[in-house]
C-alpha cells in the first residue's frame, strides 16, 4: 500500500475537520493508532505544497506499542517531516518543554485530538462483536479512564486552543457525562463552541441532558444517592447528569453532536468541540522562583527554595534548566548525558520500565553543523544556502551513516529538549541513502523517494525535466538505455556526470489530455542508462495516472510466463515418453537374445535370426507410431494456444 488511497468510515473524518487546522498548529493526537484521523492532520498541515516545512507539526501517540508501529506504517505513506511518533499512557502523557528564544518554555498544544477508548456500540452495523459483547458494564469501566485523557488533554491546550472528544459510541456515559463533568471542574475555563454551521449537510442530533445509569444486572438509577454502597465502586458521582438546572443550562450539552446509523448509512458517533478560554483552575498558581544556586554556609549547603501554595493538582514538572542546576551540583554522574545532549544526540529514555516495554529503539542523532559528511552533498546536488542542514538526523552514533533523515525545526527543538521524558518511536523522513557506486562520482549519498518533495526546493543542480512519454518509459522499463528517451532529454543528459539525479515533469495546459499534476522522481544517470528510483507501488500509482492500464500489462505477462511453463512441461513429457519407448527396445532386445540363447540347440540359427529382426521391425514401427502421436498432439495443442 502506498496511501494514495486511505479507506476510512465518513463519520471518522468528522473529528479532524472540526479541529479547524492551520499550517502553523502545533498538534496533539492523544490516542492516534491505527492513524486514520492522524493522516487527515498531516494533509492539513501540509495545504499549502509549495511550502516544504510547515511552522504547525502533529505527535501522534499511543498507549500501545505494537500499535504504535501501525501508526508509524500510516504516516509514514505521507512523507512528512512534521510528525512524530510518541508511545505513553495518554492519561498521563508528560509536560513537554521547547527553547523559546533561550528560555525553557512548557509546549501548549494548539490543537488537540481527543479520540478516547470506548465501547464501540455505534459500530453496530459493521462489527458483529459489538452484537456478541456488549454489556452496560463496558462503559461503567471506561468512563473513568476517558474522563482521565480529556483532562489531560485541556491541561495541555493553549488558551485560544480547541480541543475535539470523540467516540464512536452512543452510550451518553462515555459522551455527554465526561464532557458534563469536564465543564464543571474546569470553572469556566472551558466552553462548548457552537459548530451547527460547520459541515453543511451532515444530519446530526443534538446532545442529551438527561440519562439513567444501568449495571450489567439491569439495575437502573437516577441519582448517585440511589446508588447502593456495595455498587459505588462500579459507578461514580460523574457517571449521572448534572442536577442544577442553571449549571445544566450554561454547559449548553445540546452543542454536542450525535450522529445516528441510520440518518445517513454510516456508524455512530459521537463529538463535542471545546474551547480553552483560561487556564485550569487546578494550574492557576503563582509562578516559580527560580531555583539559586546553592550558598555556602561554613561547611553547609544552603538550596534556595519556593514552597508553591494552592490548590491539590497534577504538579508541573520542574523547567529543565532548574533540573539541569540541580543535577550539576548534587549528581554530577549525568555527565555522560549533558554530553550526549551537545551532541545532538536524543536517544530513548532511561527509564529502566521504559526498556522492558516494547522494542528498544535506535537514538536520534542530529548532524553536527560542521559535519564533513554534508559538504560533498551540498556540493553535488547545489543546496540552497536556506537548506536547514541542522535538521539532518541519523539513527546511528557509531560507524557509517547509512540512511539521513529529516525533520522539522519545530520537531527539532521538540527532541533536543525532551529525549529524557519522551519514548519516540519514530520520526522524520528519509532523504539520502548511502551508495558505494555513487563516491566515484564525487557524493556517497543518493537522492530517496521519501524525501524528494521536502528536498526538491533546496535543489539547484541534477534536475532533467523530462516529457510524459519519458515518464511512462521510467515507470515501466527498469534499466532503458538512453536512445529510448527524446532528444533533449538525451542533451541534457550527455553534459552531466553520472551518479543520483532529479526527474521533474511539468504539466503542458495546452495538452489537457496529458496528466495535469507535476511529478519529482528520484533517478539514477548511467553510462548508457537512465533509471528511476521509485518503488514499485508508487509506480503504478503515477501509471495509473497517466492512463496506463496498468492491470492489462500485468495479466499479459502472468499469461505469458504461464503458456512459457506449459510449454515447457509439455517438452519434458514429450522426452519422457521416448526414453520410456528406448527404455521398452533395449528390454525386449535384451529378453530376444535370452531366447535365443536358450532356444540354440533345439531350432536352426537362421530362423532364431529372422524371428528376432521382425520382432525388432515390429518394435520400431510401434516407437514411429508413438513418436507420431507425440508430435501430433504438440499440433494441437499449438493450434488451442493460436485460438485462445
Amino acid at each position: 500500500m502506498r496511501g494514495n488511497i486511505s479507506r476510512q468510515e465518513a463519520v471518522s473524518m468528522i473529528p479532524p475537520l472540526l479541529l479547524n487546522v492551520n499550517p502553523h498548529h502545533k498538534i496533539l493526537d492523544m490516542c492516534a493508532a491505527p492513524g486514520s484521523k492522524t493522516a487527515q492532520l498531516i494533509e492539513m498541515l501540509h495545504a499549502d505544497m509549495n511550502v516544504p516545512f510547515p511552522k504547525g507539526f502533529v505527535i501522534a501517540n499511543d498507549v500501545d506499542n505494537k500499535r504504535c508501529y501501525l501508526l508509524v506504517h500510516q504516516a509514514k505513506r505521507l512523507n512528512s517531516p512534521c510528525i512524530m511518533v510518541v508511545n505513553h499512557d495518554a492519561s498521563s502523557i508528560p509536560n513537554l518543554q521547547i527553547d523559546v528564544d533561550g528560555r525553557k518554555e512548557v509546549l501548549f498544544y494548539d490543537r488537540i485530538l481527543c479520540d478516547v477508548p470506548c465501547s464501540g456500540d455505534g459500530t453496530m452495523r459493521k462489527n458483529i462483536d459489538v452484537w456478541k459483547k456488549w454489556t452496560t458494564q463496558n462503559s461503567l469501566q471506561l468512563h473513568g479512564l476517558q474522563l482521565r485523557i480529556a483532562t489531560r488533554g485541556v491541561e495541555q491546550l493553549a488558551e485560544g486552543g480547541r480541543m475535539v472528544y470523540s467516540t464512536c459510541s452512543l452510550n451518553p456515559i462515555e459522551n455527554e457525562a465526561v464532557i458534563a463533568s469536564l465543564l464543571e471542574k474546569s470553572q469556566g475555563a472551558l466552553e462548548l463552541a457552537d459548530v451547527s454551521s460547520e459541515l453543511a449537510g451532515l444530519k446530526r442530533m443534538p446532545g442529551i441532558t438527561k440519562w439513567k445509569v444501568m449495571l450489567k444486572d439491569g439495575q437502573w438509577f437516577e441519582d448517585w444517592k440511589d446508588v447502593p454502597s456495595n455498587r459505588q465502586t462500579q459507578i461514580r458521582p460523574t457517571m449521572f447528569p448534572i442536577k442544577d438546572e442553571e449549571k445544566l443550562k450554561a454547559m449548553n450539552l445540546e452543542r454536542c453532536l450525535r450522529i445516528l446509523p441510520h440518518h445517513q448509512n454510516t456508524g455512530g458517533f459521537f463529538v463535542a468541540v471545546l474551547i480553552k478560554k483560561s487556564p485550569m483552575p487546578w494550574n492557576k498558581r503563582q509562578p516559580k522562583v527560580h531555583q539559586k544556586l546553592p550558598q555556602r554556609t561554613g561547611d553547609t549547603e544552603v538550596i534556595a527554595a519556593n514552597s508553591d501554595n494552592g490548590s491539590e493538582c497534577i504538579t508541573e514538572e520542574p523547567t529543565l534548566a532548574e533540573n539541569e542546576e540541580s543535577k550539576k551540583t548534587q549528581e554530577p554522574q549525568n555527565s555522560d548525558t549533558e554530553q550526549s545532549k551537545k551532541e545532538g544526540v536524543c536517544g530513548p529514555p532511561p527509564s529502566k520500565k521504559m526498556k522492558l516495554f516494547g522494542f528498544k529503539e535506535d537514538p536520534f542523532v542530529f548532524l553536527p553543523e560542521d559535519d564533513p559528511l554534508f559538504l560533498p552533498i551540498q556540493k553535488f546536488y547545489a543546496l540552497d544556502p536556506s537548506f536547514p542542514k541542522m535538521n539532518l538526523l541519523t539513527r546511528t552514533q557509531e560507524g557509517k551513516k547509512r540512511q539521513l533523515y529529516m525533520v522539522s525545526k519545530e520537531l527539532r527543538n521538540v527532541l533536543l529538549n525532551n529525549s529524557e521524558k519522551m519514548k519516540v518511536i519514530n520520526t522524520g523522513i528519509k532523504v539520502w541513502s548511502r551508495n558505494s557506486d555513487g563516491e566515484q562520482f564525487g557524493c556517497a549519498f543518493r537522492l530517496a523517494q521519501e524525501g524528494i518533495y521536502t528536498l526538491y526546493p533546496f535543489i539547484h543542480a541534477r534536475i532533467i525535466n523530462v516529457c510524459i512519454e519519458d515518464v511512462k518509459i521510467l515507470l515501466t522499463q527498469e534499466n532503458p538505455f538512453l536512445s529510448k528517451f527524446s532528444s533533449e532529454t538525451q542533451k541534457k543528459v550527455k553534459d552531466m556526470a553520472m551518479g543520483s539525479i532529479v526527474l521533474k515533469y511539468d504539466p503542458d495546459p495546452e495538452k489537457p489530455d496529458d496528466l495535469q499534476c507535476p511529478i519529482v522522481l528520484c533517478g539514477w544517470q548511467g553510462k548508457t542508462s537512465l533509471r528511476a528510483f521509485v518503488p514499485k507501488n508508487e509506480r503504478l500509482h503515477y501509471l495509473r495516472m497517466m492512463g496506463v492500464e496498468v492491470f492489462k500489462a500485468k495479466r499479459k505477462e502472468e499469461e505469458l510466463e504461464s503458456k512459457t511453463e506449459e510449454e515447457v512441461q509439455h517438452r519434458l513429457a514429450q522426452t519422457e515418453e521416448r526414453m520410456d519407448v528406448e527404455d521398452k527396445e533395449r528390454d525386449l532386445v535384451t529378453k530376444m537374445e535370452a531366447e535365443i540363447g536358450e532356444e540354440s540347440s533345439r531350432s536352426p540359427v537362421e530362423g532364431s535370426a529372422i524371428e528376432v529382426e521382425n520382432k525388432i521391425e515390429d518394435l520400431d514401427q510401434s516407437s514411429k507410431n508413438a513418436n507420431s502421436h507425440v508430435s501430433q498432439e504438440s499440433k494441437d495443442t499449438d493450434t488451442s494456444n493460436v485460438k485462445d
